[in-house]
Order: C-alpha cells, then sequence, then structure tokens
C-alpha cells in the first residue's frame, strides 16, 4: 500500500489565505531569526538501493540544497550514508493513524458522533485506523515508541504526520466517489466521541456532551480536541529536546484550514520546525497560492520556529512552476521547502538556484 494515495486524493478544500503578498510583514521579519535555510525530502528506503546508489543520490541532494530527508521507515544504511554526506536524517512517522493495535487493544481507537469505532469501521479507506488522543495510553504508546526511536545514534530527529484528528469533509469532487454529500459535517466522520473524551470535555467543561445539541458547532468542544492533540504532540517534543535532537511534523498547510478539517493547532505545537502540505493542487489552487499558506502560517506562528513550505512535485506543470512555487514560498518567509515526490536532478538544480539567490 502507497501509505499517502489515499492523501494525494482526499485533502480538503480549503480557503486560501488573504493575507497580502506584497512588502514584508513584521511576521515575516520575526521569521528571518531562523535565518539558515534547510531544504527537506519526504521519502521511504528502498532497501534494493545499493551503497552506490545512496553515495550518488545524496552526494546530488546536497549539491543541489537539500539539508536533510525524512525517512518512513527505519533503515539504519540509508540513514547513515546520508548523515555520511551531510544531511540531517529524520525518522518520519505515523501518529495517530496506527493499525498495529487493532487486536490488542480496540479500546484506544476513536469512535465517530455515531459512536462507531474505527478500529472495526474504518471512515473512507481500511487504513483510516485513528488513535484517541484522550487515553493516557495513547500517549504513553507514542511516547515509547519516539524514545525507542530516538534512542538510536543514527537517528537526528522525529518527524510527525498524521498529529491530528481524521479528516471531516473531503473535497467536493470526491463526493461521487464515496457517494456522499458532505455539505455539513456528517456524524461518521466527526471524531472522537468516545466515553473517554466525554467524560475528559464533562470534567473541563462542565458540560455533558450530550446536552450540547449541535456538538459540531461547539467551540469549547473544538478547543477541546486542538488541546488534546498539541497535548501529545508536546510531550513528544519534551522527549525529542531530552535527546538534543529534533521534532517536525507534517501538517495541513494553513492553520484555519487545519484547525477547521482535521482539529489540528499547529501553531500551538512545541517543534523545531513545521512542514505544512502546501498541496495546491489537492486544492484546485494556482501556483501562487503557496504564498498565501505560507504567509497565513508565519503570521501565526509569530517567529515561534521555522516553517518549511511542503511541495508536492506532481502538483507542477513544469519547472517554471516549480521554481515559482520556491520563490514565493521563500518571498512571503518560509525558512526552506520540503519535497514530496521525485526528486529529479532539474528540480535540484532550480533549488540550488533559488536557494543562491535567497543567501545574497
Amino acid at each position: 500500500m502507497n501509505k499517502r494515495d489515499f492523501l494525494k486524493a482526499s485533502l480538503l478544500v480549503g480557503v486560501a489565505s488573504q493575507l497580502p503578498l506584497n512588502g514584508e510583514s513584521a511576521a515575516i521579519k520575526a521569521s528571518k531569526k531562523h535565518n539558515k535555510l534547510k531544504n527537506w525530502v519526504w521519502t521511504n528506503p528502498n532497501q534494493k538501493d545499493t551503497d552506490d546508489d545512496l553515495k550518488t543520490r545524496y552526494t546530488a541532494f546536497k549539491a543541489g540544497g537539500i539539508t536533510g530527508i525524512f525517512f518512513e521507515a527505519d533503515s539504519e544504511r540509508h540513514f547513515r550514508a546520508a548523515k555520511a554526506h551531510g544531511l540531517e536524517a529524520h525518522r518520519w512517522i505515523w501518529t495517530f493513524n496506527r493499525a498495529e493495535l487493532l487486536a490488542t487493544h480496540p479500546e484506544w481507537y476513536s469512535k465517530n458522533r455515531n459512536g462507531d469505532s474505527c478500529a472495526d469501521k474504518p471512515p473512507y479507506v481500511n487504513y483510516y485506523r485513528w488513535l484517541c488522543p484522550s487515553r493516557p495510553e495513547v500517549q504513553q504508546y507514542l511516547e515509547q515508541q519516539v524514545t525507542d526511536i530516538l534512542s538510536k545514534d543514527y537517528v537526528d530527529g522525529i518527524h510527525l504526520d498524521y498529529v491530528r484528528y481524521c479528516d471531516v469533509v473531503l473535497p467536493v469532487n470526491l463526493w461521487g466517489n464515496y457517494k456522499i454529500e458532505q455539505t455539513k459535517e456528517l456524524p461518521e466522520y466527526d471524531y472522537c466521541y468516545c466515553e473517554v473524551c466525554r467524560a475528559k470535555f464533562k470534567e473541563q467543561y462542565e458540560t455533558d456532551l450530550a446536552d450540547i445539541q449541535y456538538p459540531e458547532a461547539s467551540l469549547s468542544w473544538r478547543l477541546f480536541r486542538y488541546n488534546n492533540i498539541a497535548r501529545v504532540v508536546n510531550s513528544l517534543s519534551a522527549i525529542a529536546h531530552q535527546h538534543k535532537k529534533l521534532i517536525t511534523a507534517a501538517v495541513f498547510p494553513t492553520p484555519e484550514v487545519a484547525r477547521r478539517n482535521v482539529r489540528q493547532d499547529w501553531t500551538n505545537f512545541k517543534l523545531d520546525g513545521v512542514c505544512p502540505m502546501i498541496y495546491h493542487g489537492f486544492y484546485k489552487e494556482k501556483v501562487t497560492w503557496i504564498g498565501n499558506a505560507v504567509a497565513e502560517g508565519i503570521h501565526f506562528l509569530a517567529g515561534s520556529f521555522p516553517l518549511y513550505a511542503g511541495l508536492y512535485l506532481s502538483d507542477f506543470k513544469n519547472d517554471d512552476e516549480i521554481r515559482q512555487g520556491i520563490q514565493i514560498a521563500l518571498k512571503n518567509g518560509a525558512s526552506g521547502v520540503s519535497f514530496f515526490g521525485n526528486v529529479t536532478p532539474q528540480v535540484l538544480d532550480i533549488l540550488r538556484s533559488e536557494t543562491t539567490v535567497a543567501h545574497t
């Protein structure tokens, strides 16, 4: 299974930020305290790679302006080869979307507003199996996973993905595929309403969720879930920093889209960097929207940590568009970019030239 096949088709339609692209805002100036440009690649290590393959690839990455790699699986050989060629080697993990506990701990999985658990009734696709962040056992499990990964000397940091709730609404062009109409938040895609979430919400807000007529519209209930995700992320951040290693995350493209569509408030994460997946094609936006999304993220981060614009290379029609995407991301305050897709020599040439310009 290609773990991103579903994401390629089902990231949610967002509203492009209307923040100005002209001039240099105070937020962009604040972001420049992170004046060291970093550029990243998301990839899955291929065990068929020879040592010569890795030497050739990582030498080209370094020469082309790539700073580090997010590896989706553990491979000591790939990690050490990347480090030997001057690249940072970070482990990329799925955070809340995990299926390995279905047999041993089905009670740890999230329930939707109808009371159905994604342990036995996953939404949209079979691999959507979301753990409930309210459960202390889930947090402890993730903390142990991160501790084990960062204890390896060849791992430079941890990169969190799926660090959110399930998608509440899909793009309108996918409604026909799933025979659904999502003109409002439907209960079968709205998570998590398990007994632990309900009890903790009542404890914090002195309100029984069952007494709220329209929980999908409750601001307190949304805030509860934002904070649920942030609490776990920040506990993982503390572990990373105890190991003196970096922690970053792949997140939805703007703070507004992330909060509204997947209950993810990444501006309150305690990270060393964030990679918003600004995949303009998923949202039926033009390349210029990348600048809007970066500007919104920079504005709300207010210099707290660097933002690296996540670019999906298949969304670009040609090299000129790739160049434009990199330029507009950097112009609006990004501290670099992160590529998902086939990083060709042409892409590296473009990145090297734009990185050189950015340093002048």
